[in-house]
């Protein structure tokens, strides 16, 4: 195979940026469908790792991986060469290379996914010498090509350092310590990274492809949200998504505001959570409306994603929120769960402060069960333990606190929700816990213990 910049497989006469018949098809419903097929040799955890590459895609363009059937042009997704693919649409089945060996992380993945939409390497850009500089003293001469610039077409947006199509610093670099792409104007500028696709990776894909979507990726340590328009009322016939995306640890997040059209069973306007990037992962929150604060969410990962709909009538001012990370805890409405310490069975971790909410439909109770409790024991619980509150806040009536290999009770909330604390310091770490709830229409039967 002729394979340039790294991972390029080669073609021959065109440039796939400028060329319309390389794009994939978009259909009558406005989505492109990139056909794909995989290598009988991938394992059920690549598959599941390639899935969540591909819904981010969907989650935040128009453009839609999906399992070939009889498609004439479709990508074949192998096991071999590397890390490789061509560059959009070329006819047929066309490889794309994901070795199980080193290229198995969702930024590498959709870094060639991008290619084959028909997407080159941000540092190959027209105009990259505006933005770094390549330091060929550090390159050996057969990979010179790696960084040869291309007459690509920058769809009218920013050079994009945080790009998951940019090569790192010391990419092909003969020398130890020595990069081979310095930023300008300033030499430390992250580039390079594989955690996801960038907020404008995301524009691009969805300005080639002329995609109409309202979705938003927020990829930073902490950040905002808000309706279109607020604090004035939101549009009619509003679909957006936010996708949050932290760096790391698990997303939090907190609404300030919250006013959206009450109806019954919110079929009006609406504003649903999922625990992940896709409307496909299991929900935090179901359809909700009318105004009051909703309880803060905690995602069991980094991503969380907010979708919001409205419909053709009344409006109202809508939402404003913000989101951080957190190290663990959980924000739980499903009907019923089992939940553990950071790490079960393994050892929780030191220094943890996690925050469980457990939250049921009103007018029905929360049932707790501890199946397994072994935290370090100390005098008054004051090293490691765990509070249960009778209520969705600190401020109410106090279960615990809990430690040792302690027997708690099973219990019944009086309310509709429990706001659970676990703590541990910087010494000594055990198993944690395991426990379960269900949502049910129950008679209170509680131990109130104080601190």
């Amino acid at each position: 195979m002729d394979v340039h910049q790294g991972d390029l497989l080669k073609t021959t006469g065109r440039s796939a940026i400028f060329c319309t018949q390389c794009l994939w098809p978009k259909s009558a419903n406005g989505t492109v469908n990139v056909p794909y097929s995989f290598a009988s040799n991938y394992s059920s955890g690549n598959l599941k790792l390639f899935k969540t590459s591909m819904e981010e895609f969907e989650t935040l363009t128009c453009v839609r991986f999906v399992p070939r059937t009889t498609e004439k042009d479709y990508i074949n997704i192998v096991s071999s060469q590397g890390c490789s693919s061509y560059l959009g649409r070329i006819g047929g089945g066309q490889m794309v290379a994901v070795d199980m060996g080193g290229c198995m992380h969702r930024g590498i993945i959709q870094h060639e996914l991008n290619h084959a939409l028909g997407f080159y390497h941000e540092h190959s850009r027209s105009d990259r010498d505006n933005y770094v500089n390549i330091m060929y003293q550090y390159i050996s001469p057969g990979q010179v090509k790696n960084f040869d610039k291309q007459n690509t077409n920058n769809l009218g947006l920013e050079y994009d350092y945080t790009s998951v199509m940019h090569y790192n610093s010391f990419a092909f670099s003969n020398t130890s310590g020595q990069p081979t792409i310095v930023t300008i104007p300033a030499p430390n500028i992250p580039i390079g990274q594989r955690d996801g696709l960038s907020v404008l990776d995301v524009s691009k894909i969805n300005r080639l492809y002329q995609c109409n979507v309202c979705a938003y990726l927020l990829n930073e340590k902490n950040g905002s949200l808000t309706s279109a328009n607020y604090p004035s009322a939101y549009p009619n016939n509003a679909s957006c998504v936010w996708l949050i995306r932290t760096p790391s640890n698990q997303v939090t997040l907190n609404f300030v505001a919250f006013d959206v059209q009450s109806s019954p069973n919110c079929i009006s306007d609406y504003i649903r959570i999922y625990d992940g990037p896709t409307k496909k992962d299991p929900l935090l929150l179901d359809r909700t409306c009318g105004t009051g604060l909703i309880p803060p969410i905690i995602a069991s990962t980094n991503q969380l994603l907010v979708e919001f709909s409205s419909d053709s009538s009344v409006t109202g001012v809508g939402f404003k929120a913000t989101y951080s990370s957190v190290q663990c805890g959980g924000a739980f409405y499903t009907p019923e769960r089992n939940f553990t310490s950071p790490g079960y069975p393994n050892s929780y971790g030191p220094n943890m402060n996690c925050i469980y909410t457990i939250t049921a439909p009103v007018g029905k109770k929360v049932a707790l069960n501890f199946v397994a409790f072994d935290v370090q024991s100390s005098p008054n619980c004051t090293s490691d333990y765990i509070r249960i509150y009778d209520g969705p806040t600190k401020r109410d009536p106090l279960l615990g606190p809990f430690c040792g290999k302690y027997k708690i009770p099973s219990f019944t909330s009086q309310g509709n929700s429990l706001w659970l604390r676990f703590v541990s310091d910087r010494s000594f770490q055990f198993r944690g816990f395991q426990a379960s709830y269900k949502f049910g229409e129950y008679h209170s039967l509680v131990f109130i213990c104080s601190s």
